[in-house]
């Protein structure tokens, strides 16, 4: 094989994707470093979510809290409120806990090395890795889905997923080069976002397409291979939405461990086969025809609705009574925001 790398990295120089975090080739070589908080962002954020999806949330981040001091003070509820609608919310949790340990334990400054970001709360492996490559330029191997499918394709390989992937690794490993790294690490994953695409690749234009095997076999469409996937199950629950005479609506702020950790919400049941009513406090409460519906990444959940409207003097069992003043939709997550948005016609102003 030619040297793959060098051809990878001449293609990025004029195809590399424009993002907020990243320091386009020509800066790079001109001396802009990357600002690895922002970096580290992005890559915390980019887990099961698209770029596309990211973006604004990067540059609201990025303009409320510029530096990792500032999210490190930051308020969890201002920072979870500002996560809504970016899904798997332990993330956000793990965002701040990683920040402040910057601060606490590295005087702000992230380390620049796999090892010590590992020790990160929140970090793994895969974001150790990038964020030491692509912050600072160290030859470690980034494999992510765009990176599994291009190996997969280049090297033909059939082997299923999850199965391979440390087969994908080690050939990914072999092309990482010393040189560029950082720029190499994402020239991978752009080729597999813009050309090396899931469905109908564009090879003809690819600079890896004389040296693809899957290519020359005619087998590209078909890799990577996968496990099929247990059938995803379905989980039931009831939410209570109450508005008082006055305006204000009844939330609880979820647990911090488990799903939608630490994020608004309506008080409610627990998840299951065969949920238990939980009223938050007696009232003549009725079920909305319609049921919210949401899926997460290992099931779907259905919401039954049950709405009330109550008195001033109304002391809930659990949750408080948020007035309309303070009140914003938008803090809330997906699930939930699904559930407001119909029970709020039920419950609309007069």
């Amino acid at each position: 094989m030619r040297d793959l790398s060098a051809e990878l990295l001449a293609w990025y120089d004029t195809h590399a994707r424009e993002m907020p975090w990243r320091v386009a080739p020509a800066d790079r070589k001109a001396g802009v470093l990357p600002d690895p908080y922002a970096v580290w962002m992005s890559e915390v954020m980019l887990q099961q979510t698209t770029v596309a999806a990211v973006r604004d949330y990067h540059r609201k981040f990025m303009t409320v809290w510029p530096t990792v001091r500032d999210l490190a003070a930051a308020d969890d509820a201002d920072v979870m409120a500002a996560w809504a609608g970016l899904g798997y919310y332990a993330r956000a949790r793990n965002l701040l806990k990683c920040a402040r340990a910057v601060v606490a334990d590295y005087d702000g400054v992230f380390p620049d090395t796999y090892a010590e970001l590992l020790k990160l709360p929140g970090i793994g492996p895969y974001t150790a890795a990038a964020v030491a490559a692509i912050a600072f330029d160290r030859p470690e191997t980034v494999v992510d889905g765009n990176v599994e499918r291009v190996m997969a394709r280049l090297y033909d390989i059939h082997a299923p997923l999850p199965g391979s992937k440390a087969e994908l690794t080690a050939r990914a490993a072999e092309l990482t080069p010393q040189t560029r790294p950082g720029d190499y690490a994402q020239a991978v994953m752009d080729l597999g976002a813009t050309i090396c695409t899931p469905r109908s690749p564009a090879c003809g234009i690819c600079p890896w397409r004389d040296d693809c095997a899957a290519r020359i076999a005619g087998t590209a469409a078909e890799l990577p291979k996968k496990t099929p996937k247990k059938k995803t199950p379905t989980r039931f629950g009831i939410v209570y939405v109450a508005r008082r005479t006055d305006g204000a609506w009844l939330l609880e702020t979820r647990p911090e461990t488990g799903l939608l950790g630490g994020m608004l919400g309506w008080p409610g049941s627990e998840w299951g086969d065969n949920p238990e009513p939980q009223p938050p406090f007696a009232a003549d409460w009725r079920e909305l025809t319609e049921e919210a519906r949401h899926t997460f990444t290992h099931f779907h959940l259905r919401l039954k609705i049950m709405v009330a409207r109550t008195g001033p003097a109304t002391q809930p069992l659990r949750g408080e009574f948020l007035s309309q003043a303070k009140f914003n939709p938008t803090a809330l997550p997906t699930a939930m925001r699904k559930v407001f948005d119909l029970a709020s016609v039920t419950l609309r102003d007069d």
